[in-house]
């Protein structure tokens, strides 16, 4: 269900819905175009669901496109994902080939009409090649929600032919910008919605059925990594680091996740996780539906200690979500996920299973640290990590990228 505006106000305060008002008002009746590869699956796909509507509701007319492609353009596009966070895929002349051939496609079915078109990752970045020399005053941004901390630097090359011409860039963290490129870049960390299914509160009766229907017991510890099964989320070396504390604490793991329609490895990877798991009764491995958004947070919610032992991250929404709901979250440290987690204060940055293991060991044996990391938490995703705050970084660019000379802007 869609919440409106002044139903956040009592998360984020007054002032919050007040400014996020002023700042849309001199925008009324711009169209603020989406253009992502996948509407289901996905931190992005996430946002927009839920980012849109609020638009709408300040007065945007606010849409959102999704490509097209044959398994052949998602191959593809899943190795330049890899390939732009560092994995040393090989990439020919041919996926290039395959990668134009069905932006073209695209982009005759997609008419870029916004004022502002946001074209979110890789998959579309080409489509700024349609745009129209007609269409004076309209301004592409394109929004990188990957880690592009070391990209392959063919392949950056490649795409950085298209980026370029665009009239901004956003990423998620410092890291990740592009210092030749020669347009505006903008730092935009991504955010979790309070108000929806994922994260709304939810009665212990509510949490306690979910934990019925897939076996786990509530009066035991539990482990909980929640992602697409991806192998730059590690959900192996999970594994390793929840054997290891296994064999000094009594606990449970849950690896719960799914795949994206744009993802073509996720079955490869989640076979490998099932291997890996084995038999292990206190090790559940559950793959789960893009709507399955009560499920997960009844899980968040009955978590002793969450996971998102990533190898390499854009953001990891994940880790906003559980530290709302008062979690401790033992991260990877890589990408954005240092951007959410305080190491020591709302949780633990690793960099190995060792490492994971030993800090979940900890907080399974300190349950008051544990308790307190997760009051931080709920406090450090309030001021930074919210929906209002990511649309309010929206607005704020729309303006920018209108009036780019301008040093002072006045609304």
């Amino acid at each position: 269900m869609e919440a409106a505006l002044d139903a956040y106000r009592v998360v984020v305060g007054d002032r919050t819905i007040d400014e996020l008002r002023a700042l849309a008002a001199p925008l009324r009746g711009r169209r603020v175009q989406n253009i992502n590869a996948t509407r289901v699956g996905g931190g992005v796909a996430e946002i927009l669901h839920r980012m849109l509507p609020l638009m709408r509701e300040l007065g945007l007319d606010a849409s959102w496109d999704v490509l097209e492609g044959a398994d052949e353009f998602y191959r593809v596009t899943k190795a330049f994902h890899n390939a732009i966070q560092g994995d040393p895929v090989e990439i020919g002349p041919f996926d290039y080939e395959v990668f134009l051939r069905w932006n073209r496609k695209n982009a005759e079915r997609i008419d870029l009409h916004g004022d502002f078109v946001f074209i979110h990752d890789p998959q579309p970045a080409a489509l700024v090649e349609r745009r129209a020399p007609s269409a004076r005053g309209q301004r592409l941004i394109w929004r990188c929600h990957i880690d592009a901390s070391h990209p392959h630097r063919g392949l950056w090359s490649f795409l950085e032919r298209f980026v370029r011409r665009y009239d901004a860039s956003i990423f998620s963290a410092p890291q990740f910008t592009q210092p030749r490129l020669p347009v505006p870049q903008f730092l935009v960390a991504p955010a979790i919605d309070p108000l929806s299914d994922k994260n709304r509160p939810l009665e212990a009766d509510e949490v306690r059925a979910v934990l019925e229907r897939f076996g786990i017991d509530p009066a035991r510890p539990i482990l909980l990594q929640v992602s697409r099964f991806d192998r730059f989320k590690d959900p192996v070396g999970v594994i390793q680091a929840y054997r290891m504390v296994k064999a000094t604490n009594d606990c449970q793991l849950v690896l719960a996740g799914g795949g994206a329609s744009d993802d073509p490895e996720g079955a490869e990877v989640l076979a490998e996780v099932r291997d890996a798991a084995g038999n292990e009764p206190d090790l559940h491995v559950l793959e789960l539906p893009p709507d399955a958004h009560l499920t997960i947070n009844a899980l968040q919610r009955a978590a002793t200690v969450v996971f998102q032992k990533s190898l390499r991250e854009g953001f990891g929404l994940t880790v906003s979500e559980a530290m709302w709901k008062g979690r401790p979250v033992i991260g990877g440290a890589t990408g954005g996920i240092p951007l959410q987690i305080l190491d020591g204060l709302t949780g633990y940055l690793v960099s190995s299973p060792e490492g994971a293991a030993f800090r979940a060991r900890y907080l399974l044996n300190h349950p008051e640290a544990a308790n307190e990391m997760g009051r931080r938490g709920i406090e450090q995703v309030r001021q930074n990590f919210l929906l209002t705050r990511n649309l309010c970084d929206y607005l704020l660019i729309m303006h920018a990228v209108t009036r780019a000379e301008a040093t002072t802007i006045r609304l």
